[in-house]
């Protein structure tokens, strides 16, 4: 550990990719496993499509953001447009956020759409895919990793928590009650354009800490602040541990939660670390 700093094939409701359409994002519909339709973006970034260096020559980069989040959000965007300068971007809206369907299960389910995302990317042409998760996004590309092995060659998990059910700060236990209680729902719904699923997880899905060691030997990069809000130091810490010596840590002073909190210099250090580890 350094402290510096599946199966399913994915439908597309857009048109097949030519030369030219590559060059210019495209907005579509993808389908997960369990049948929920996500609203998706692919950016093809900075490159131009030229038959001599193949598109599978430049990496894709499947961004998972967090809760309340969605593909029109300034802070996604922000990200996207940060990671652009360094490959493709795929983003998309997981279920029960913005435009897609279904209801949102809180990292449960969302493998299922980040699987989606990841199969659409590579069926793009590029052969090396970078997951960035943040916050609830973070644990969904852990799992993802753990669970469908050799699908992607790199992963971020940035504000990421290493275990369920955290209660231990103030803006945790608001989220609980908006994810737990009648009125919550409620106010995800019509304050904050999430869905959310009125069921309990049964069963509890593998935690974030327990789906590191899964990950190895893909390159693992854990980046949380020292002023995060919602998970205190412990939460990366616990993950780096887990992951040994496959993964690296960044505990970034003075940063906050999530992609509010990640400034363009640390996305660049990321699509930097990215370049470096997933060829």
């Amino acid at each position: 550990m350094s402290n510096s700093r599946a199966g399913h094939v994915a439908r597309s409701t857009g048109r097949p990719y030519s030369e030219t359409s590559r060059r210019t994002p495209l907005r579509t519909f993808l389908h997960t496993a369990d049948g929920i339709s996500l609203d998706s973006v692919y950016d093809p970034g900075p490159v131009v499509y030229d038959a001599s260096r193949p598109l599978s020559r430049h990496p894709v980069f499947v961004i998972a953001h967090g809760f309340t989040g969605d593909v029109d959000r300034p802070h996604v965007r922000r990200v996207a447009s940060a990671l652009a300068a360094y490959g493709a971007v795929v983003t998309f809206s997981f279920r029960g956020h913005g435009r897609s369907g279904g209801h949102s299960t809180v990292g449960d389910r969302e493998v299922l759409d980040l699987a989606a995302a990841v199969e659409w990317a590579r069926g793009l042409g590029h052969a090396r895919v970078v997951t960035v998760g943040f916050s609830m996004g973070g644990s969904v590309v852990l799992r993802h990793a753990a669970l469908h092995p050799g699908t992607v060659d790199a992963v971020v998990a940035v504000s990421a928590p290493a275990r369920w059910y955290y209660r231990g700060t103030a803006p945790m236990r608001r989220l609980h009650w908006l994810i737990t209680r009648p009125a919550g729902r409620v106010v995800g719904r019509y304050g904050f354009r999430v869905r959310i699923h009125r069921r309990d997880w049964d069963p509890v899905p593998l935690s974030p800490a327990e789906a590191v060691p899964r990950i190895a030997p893909t390159p693992l990069l854990i980046v949380h602040g020292d002023s995060d809000g919602y998970f205190p130091v412990d939460h990366p810490l616990m993950l780096a541990e887990a992951a040994g010596d496959h993964g690296e840590l960044w505990l970034e002073r003075g940063m906050g939660h999530a992609e509010h909190a990640a400034d363009d210099g640390l996305l660049a250090r990321i699509g930097d670390w990215a370049l470096a580890r997933a060829g």
